[in-house]
């Protein structure tokens, strides 16, 4: 008797333990998905940005930064929306574990970068939010698209969610610093002063965008007549553009 309850002790130990390896593999399968799919969407972008630069001779893009959600962060949400920890469940229900925030120049580099994203047949559109067109209370703009892709493995194919943030170069610097705010206002006496002076520089940002966005518009109207040798050493260039 004593030797069957050693036993079986002994398998429920067992078990146990091949049943916190499964979940450890299966979240490690789960953030290696996740970790492709942002490298999936960063090619997507730098290949937009590579054509408009042979095509237009300009970068719409300046930059493109990228994460996966720190495991402490992740178990945070989970735990603040009451999410049961298995795979599933976080994937169904968490959808920024996987972020790439592009960095463009002008408001309407934005939206052509989205668009172009969005057309592609392998990327399947699940949330647009325009907080440019739609400010946050706080001042806060940039374009949030959640967005699923294929990643392609050895035997198999999975379906991944992205979260996708467009700004440009003026809103991403007002976002790093609310950001900071955000972090640190419970340390500040005059945390209310220093969250209305963001929302008017938010403001000062907007309206500064649409100007530089104005002029560009401007210069690129200018007519200035070429001959045609002129036009021709400007095809030649051209053939001169770094693609990377």
């Amino acid at each position: 008797m004593e030797n069957y309850l050693q036993k079986a002790l002994e398998n429920q130990v067992t078990n146990y333990f091949m049943s916190v390896v499964d979940t450890v593999l299966d979240y490690k399968d789960m953030m290696l998905a996740y970790d492709c799919a942002i490298k999936e969407i960063r090619t997507k972008f730098d290949i937009l940005n590579s054509e408009f630069k042979i095509k237009h001779q300009r970068n719409p893009i300046s930059s493109i930064h990228s994460r996966l959600k720190s495991n402490s962060s992740l178990m945070e949400k989970i735990r603040r929306r009451g999410i049961a920890t298995d795979v599933d469940s976080i994937e169904k229900y968490i959808e920024d574990i996987a972020g790439v925030r592009v960095i463009c120049n002008y408001i309407d580099d934005i939206y052509k970068i989205a668009d172009s994203l969005i057309r592609q047949n392998d990327v399947e559109l699940l949330t647009r939010k325009d907080y440019i067109s739609n400010p946050k209370p706080n001042g806060y703009r940039s374009l949030h698209l959640i967005v699923k892709i294929p990643v392609f493995f050895a035997d198999t194919t999975k379906e991944v969610k992205v979260e996708v943030q467009i700004r440009t170069i003026a809103m991403d610097f007002w976002a790093t610093l609310e950001h900071q705010m955000r972090y640190k206002k419970t340390e500040l006496d005059e945390a209310d002063n220093i969250i209305e002076e963001l929302r008017q520089c938010a403001e000062s940002i907007a309206q500064t965008d649409m100007k530089m966005q104005s002029i560009r518009e401007s210069i690129n109207n200018l007519k200035i007549e070429k001959s045609q040798e002129e036009k021709f050493i400007e095809k030649l260039k051209k053939l001169d553009i770094s693609i990377i």
